[in-house]
């Protein structure tokens, strides 16, 4: 997992991880049969230490620009949490096939976070431009590129709020 975080998925190989753990590659191949079970055991535990934010802590929220900005402020938290990680598996998924499905998952389940959070502002799921724009706010590579030009959380979340608040303005949640 280490080693994942480090040097990235592609440039981490069983021999890597035998010499980090100061065992022998047969002793690797004991435990983990092939590079996608390595990815399942990494990714399994790096999320139980890095789970990602609850919707349950917003689902309450009434107001949807309120629920957003609760949801986006925990993500971008997140990210910046653990954003050596998130860098290097969003470089190298396209690569190492063993990532994709992990990756998959993640995004179905930001997916479903931003229908959920599109759904108060009355937007049917892909049919309208909060969703989108919901979708494109909770992309680590959103947040990457606005860390990139210098903006702190507190700044991200309110670019991203204002985007969504003029969207929802102006088409009434709907196109």
């Amino acid at each position: 997992m280490h080693l994942h975080e480090e040097l990235g998925p592609r440039n981490t190989n069983i021999s890597a991880i035998a010499e980090r753990a100061g065992v022998q590659r047969l002793t690797v191949y004991r435990h983990f049969p092939d590079e996608t079970a390595v990815f399942q055991a990494c990714t399994a535990h790096w999320l139980e230490l890095n789970p990602p934010p609850d919707p349950a802590a917003w689902a309450g929220i009434a107001d949807p620009l309120v629920r957003f900005r609760t949801a986006i402020d925990e993500f971008y938290a997140y990210f910046a949490r653990t954003h050596r990680m998130w860098s290097v598996s969003f470089r190298d998924v396209g690569e190492v096939a063993a990532l994709q499905q992990p990756m998959a998952q993640v995004a179905a389940f930001l997916g479903g976070v931003a229908n959920d959070l599109a759904a108060g502002f009355g937007a049917p799921a892909d049919n309208d431009l909060v969703t989108p724009t919901i979708r494109h706010a909770l992309h680590f590579l959103t947040w990457s590129e606005l860390e990139d030009q210098g903006l702190d959380n507190n700044r991200k979340v309110d670019l991203v709020s204002r985007w969504l608040s003029c969207v929802a303005r102006r088409d009434g949640g709907t196109s």
